[in-house]
């Protein structure tokens, strides 16, 4: 692994971040809010970073090897995500502090949505735009982002892929070449999120707000322009096109591209996952249905599907729209939904939690346990549809439910050693690591009165989720750095 190649990479992926401070510069023009100068100035900074670290480096052409991508993987996320916060800094409205304004950044950046802003109805409209275009820019990955491009950087772009994605099943390679592969995945993330603008647009959304709720939607960040949510637009229209556009977002991307290279729905039929993705969803809505229903939580039928399909399939989608206080519902229905955001959407969508594949492995492996205890000389394979799973597939899942546990455990504890309530506490570090946004208790309304701790806490929280806790904790690990 050599310095030099991880110093050149990284440093031109922060300049190519630093363009994102220009859209917003345009509608700081348009809106005549005052904050063109400060995304102008925050280009130039971020800018300046990058090319500080690339100019030294510039002449190294070596290759990039798996663990240099895993290295450049985190750090860029570290990076970006505190690179993130400088138009926050510089911007006179809000007036953020260095902790909040960073938290608010890699919430966006991770596509999280947690928050710890108020008043968003009242906040420049490039500002809102920024936070928006952070959850779309970080939703397929700006490592992924990168690696379509990368003949252009000169470097192999295999290991940033296979490091950015860790997942149970890590996706073949959709086209013979990766920077295809990566630039397929790109082609049908815009397409849909356009798909998603324009019918937002046409169901009664501002041009504005369409644009900046679809790059949330798709992302399945769960930001918003206004402090309401999706409550701000009171329309049952919106809100069916947001569940579909979350469902739509919470596939595997390589199945939509598939689908559409193929221009057949085959794909969808028979991948496994994505039946019990659909499963889950369908049990979950359900039950949230009956139970509201059941309370008599609305006044009617239709408010109450609508209310109740929108938060089932948001929060278990990870996106963390809200359009009522899904805390205050009735029974078991709020720890419920906190549950299912620790499912999340399936390997190689941008949702978060620990995704349906790996829970679909854990519930076959346990089945096989029970099985072997009635016959306990077969050998009976693990199998996703009719493939048997490679044991070391099955090992890794288990590694990483353990993993992830442990880190849970330690995060929550750290929170409860800042002075948190139990139920915030354990709402605090499942809203941060799934990448949720909402919880419960002290932080069911945003981390706005979290102490300075416990953000950073959550801001660890956020890049464990968002790397899928391998891809961080194996840079601790003695032999990540033996040679």
């Amino acid at each position: 692994m050599t310095a030099g190649t991880v110093q050149r990479v990284l440093g031109l992926l922060i300049v190519l971040f630093s363009m994102t401070m220009l859209p917003p510069i345009g509608w700081g023009l348009f809106y005549d809010d005052g904050t063109w100068g400060v995304f102008a100035a925050s280009f130039l900074i971020v800018a300046g970073i990058g090319l500080l670290l690339w100019w030294p480096v510039q002449r190294i052409r070596q290759e990039l090897r798996l663990r240099g991508g895993f290295l450049v993987v985190a750090l860029a996320w570290i990076v970006l995500g505190a690179l993130g916060a400088t138009p926050l800094l510089l911007a006179e409205t809000p007036q953020m502090s260095f902790t909040d304004a960073v938290f608010e950044a890699v919430s966006g950046l991770t596509t999280t949505g947690a928050t710890v802003l108020v008043g968003l109805d009242s906040l420049p409209p490039a500002i809102l735009y920024y936070r928006q275009q952070l959850q779309w820019v970080g939703g397929l990955g700006i490592i992924v982002f990168a690696v379509a491009i990368m003949p252009l950087l000169g470097v192999g772009g295999m290991q940033l892929y296979r490091a950015e994605t860790p997942g149970p099943v890590r996706e073949t390679r959709l086209t013979p070449r990766i920077t295809q592969t990566a630039k397929a995945l790109l082609s049908v993330y815009v397409g849909i999120t356009f798909v998603c603008a324009v019918a937002y647009w046409l169901a009664g959304m501002s041009f504005f707000d369409a644009v900046c709720h679809s790059f949330s939607t798709v992302a399945i960040g769960g930001f918003s322009t206004h402090d309401a949510s999706f409550a701000y637009f009171d329309s049952p229209l919106i809100e069916m096109i947001a569940v579909v556009f979350m469902f739509i977002a919470g596939i595997n991307f390589a199945l939509h591209f598939l689908a559409w290279r193929d221009k057949r729905l085959t794909s969808y039929f028979t991948d496994p996952e994505l039946r019990s993705y659909v499963w889950i969803l369908g049990i979950l809505s359900t039950f949230v249905l009956v139970y509201l229903l059941w309370q008599q939580q609305y006044d009617g039928v239709g408010e109450t599907i609508t209310k109740g399909l929108f938060q089932a399939v948001s929060i278990a989608t990870t996106t963390g729209y809200t359009t009522d206080n899904f805390a205050a519902w009735p029974g078991a229905l709020p720890v419920l939904l906190l549950f299912a955001s620790f499912v999340g959407g399936c390997v190689g969508s941008t949702a978060g939690g620990m995704k349906v594949m790996r829970w679909s492995l854990i519930y076959k492996q346990s089945v096989r346990e029970f099985q072997r205890l009635v016959h306990p000389s077969a050998e009976i394979p693990v199998k996703l549809g009719a493939r048997a799973v490679n044991p070391r597939i099955v090992d890794s899942v288990w590694g990483f439910f353990a993993a992830y546990i442990i880190v849970f455990t330690v995060i929550m504890l750290l929170l409860l050693s800042t002075g948190m309530d139990q139920v915030s506490a354990f709402a605090a570090v499942a809203a941060t690591i799934n990448n949720l946004g909402p919880g419960l208790g002290d932080v069911a309304s945003g981390f706005g009165d979290v102490n300075a701790v416990a953000k950073w806490c959550g801001v660890l929280a956020m890049f464990l989720g968002r790397l899928e806790i391998f891809t961080l904790l194996v840079l601790i690990t003695p032999t990540f750095w033996r040679g």
